[in-house]
């Protein structure tokens, strides 16, 4: 059932002196866009009227189909506490992308990836599946603002570790006003802490069903990022900012219900109580991990974070307790029985994300996935001879090659669509061209007086 009517989202914005509204939307890479109205556009934005021009957009269109149309989804109403409310409040809506079709009627966009994620749920309830529940662990750096030029250094805010408090953790404040911001609209935060690099830290919230949790993760960003500059300090979600400590990632928890509600990966029967049907999803992740790596780990830069030696999994494996493989299980059964793959990174789409998690889990569960043994080595201590022979092989070591493996991934392209398919694998090129041809201080530094 819907949290609001349009009437009471009207009667709200009365209520609360609102005078701003934004409207948002992600675009193929995974940025927050808006369109933002005065409040007397409230109903043309109800009535799914309010238009853009979808050609200046990442991913979307060309020229001559620039029209779009952006459709509120009013469950996702929020008051924006943390914005400046001198002349009367803001709120925003998450929205979805429509374009008119030959008829002239608005009908969901192809490339729109919160729509993409909504026709892989439909297809996951076709098999007889209720809810795909995510819950993510984003991780983020915050670092010093340059007080001249207001743009972001590498310098921590703090020489903190894993777990550490003030005076060592500096960025305690920040942090715990971005979670009492977080509470205000509604997030129920399970924990919040400083993470093992300097300036590192991790916020958890509740896991939701996965169109929810998506939503959840890009309101999060913003929030975090807003509440950050307020403190003189720059968030960033870049997987590996900084040479030679850990980076960040966004670990995703995953599970399925039927339609009683029931957890489907739990079966008390088994020695580690796991069903077949989570075995059979794990398998369909691992089967499908190199094809996916661009879309969970869609940066240049995502793959100088899983590297060995940095906590991160570079090895396509799955445990229940053992952190160097790419999926553990954590302890918790029962409602709690979930799959943890830890290579996703916080720079990817999550709309995109969720969505070839849950066609490659899917996949699996259909039985066209082989089996994986469970690993209880450390995997970072052996070699690559010793992994081969157990049968572990590695996730991509490049953009490039995260790319030559989705194209021949026919699955992960088609949990994404023709659209985004070609849009993406064109620009992850492009990206990836500039950073060969680009020299860098590295090179400089190594060869200029060498040779």
């Amino acid at each position: 059932m819907s949290k609001y009517t349009k009437e009471d989202i009207k009667r709200i914005c009365k209520e609360e002196n609102i005078k701003y509204i934004r409207l948002q939307f992600t675009d193929m890479l995974g940025l927050l866009k808006n369109v933002e109205i005065p409040i007397t556009g409230l109903d043309d934005a109800l009535n799914d009227d309010v238009m853009f021009d979808g050609s200046s957009i990442e991913g979307f269109v060309r020229t001559m189909e620039a029209d779009m149309f952006l459709a509120p989804d009013l469950d996702t109403f929020i008051i924006s506490s943390w914005e400046d409310t001198t002349y009367g409040k803001v709120a925003q809506f998450i929205c979805d992308v429509l374009k008119p079709n030959e008829k002239g009627e608005k009908v969901p966009f192809e490339g729109d990836p919160r729509s993409i994620l909504k026709r892989n749920l439909e297809e996951m309830r076709k098999l007889g599946y209720e809810n795909f529940n995510l819950g993510v662990e984003p991780e983020f750096f915050l670092f010093k603002m340059d007080k001249t030029t207001g743009e972001p250094t590498l310098d921590y805010n703090d020489n903190g570790g894993y777990f550490d408090v003030a005076p060592i953790d500096a960025a305690e404040d920040c942090r715990r006003d971005i979670v009492l911001e977080l509470q205000k609209i509604g997030f129920v935060v399970e924990a919040a802490h400083h993470e093992v690099s300097p300036g590192q830290h991790e916020i958890d919230f509740k896991f939701d069903s996965a169109l929810e949790a998506c939503d959840r993760v890009q309101t999060f960003k913003l929030v975090v990022k807003n509440i950050a500059r307020r403190h003189g300090l720059h968030a960033t979600f870049m997987p590996k900012p900084v040479k030679g400590i850990n980076g960040s990632g966004m670990h995703c928890n995953c599970s399925l219900t039927d339609k009683s509600g029931k957890n489907i990966f739990f079966d008390p029967s088994t020695p580690n109580q796991l069903s077949e049907t989570c075995l059979k999803w794990m398998y369909g992740i691992l089967a499908h991990a190199k094809g996916f790596c661009l879309i969970t780990n869609p940066l240049v830069n995502s793959y100088k974070r899983i590297v060995p030696g940095y906590e991160a999994p570079c090895y396509i494996s799955w445990s229940a307790s053992n952190r160097s493989t790419m999926i553990r299980i954590p302890a918790s059964r029962g409602v709690a029985t979930r799959t943890e793959v830890r290579s996703v990174d916080a720079a990817c789409n999550p709309y995109l994300a969720a969505s070839v998690l849950l066609a490659a889990g899917l996949d699996g569960i259909k039985g066209n996935c082989k089996e994986v043994k469970e690993m209880h080595v450390n995997l970072f201590a052996m070699n690559n001879a010793e992994r081969e022979l157990k049968g572990v092989t590695s996730l991509p070591e490049n953009l490039k090659e995260a790319i030559d493996c989705f194209e021949k991934d026919k699955l992960m392209k088609e949990a994404i669509g023709p659209h985004v398919t070609e849009k993406l694998v064109q620009a992850k090129k492009l990206e990836w061209d500039e950073f060969r041809t680009t020299v860098t201080r590295w090179e400089i530094s190594k060869y200029i007086n060498r040779y």
